[in-house]
């Protein structure tokens, strides 16, 4: 979230939640993937509500350059992390949750799986769909360089 009040709200109201529905919990999978759930779902319907605003940035996501820089320099590398963090926020927020979870907070493709509720093959669709947008994206604007 860009408002660090608005985060702090929304922390505060998940954990409200979760307390509410901890009776709920059926330990069909780990306690980490349902919680995770409940924030994804629950930050989703936020950002639905608030289509108006894009709240959602994401402020070290360093795992992504990995695929798309080849060099070594490190140098080279704070500018391709940079640019993608700035690219991040230009992709749709379902398309950059699926990547944070994926590689930011390295998620399996099970557990993405579950959080989604949607196959494997949709998952692996979805991340290789918001990838690809990255990459194209990526091209458009660095093309010069």
């Amino acid at each position: 979230m860009k408002d660090v009040t608005l985060a702090e709200d929304l922390t505060h109201d998940i954990f409200l939640k979760i307390l509410l529905n901890l009776s709920k919990f059926k330990k069909k999978s780990k306690f980490s993937t349902w919680i995770y759930s409940i924030t994804y779902n629950y930050c989703i319907d936020f950002l639905r509500k608030s289509r108006k605003e894009n709240y959602v940035t994401i402020d070290e996501e360093r795992s992504l350059v990995g695929d798309m820089v080849y060099e070594e320099d490190s140098n080279l590398i704070e500018i391709e992390t940079s640019r993608m963090i700035r690219m991040l926020d230009m992709i749709r927020g379902d398309e950059k949750m699926i990547l944070v979870m994926k590689y930011h907070d390295g998620m399996s493709i099970r557990e993405i799986q579950q959080i989604l509720n949607v196959s494997e093959s949709a998952v692996k669709m979805r991340i290789k769909r918001a990838k690809e947008k990255l990459r194209q994206l990526y091209n458009e604007i660095y093309k010069d360089d």
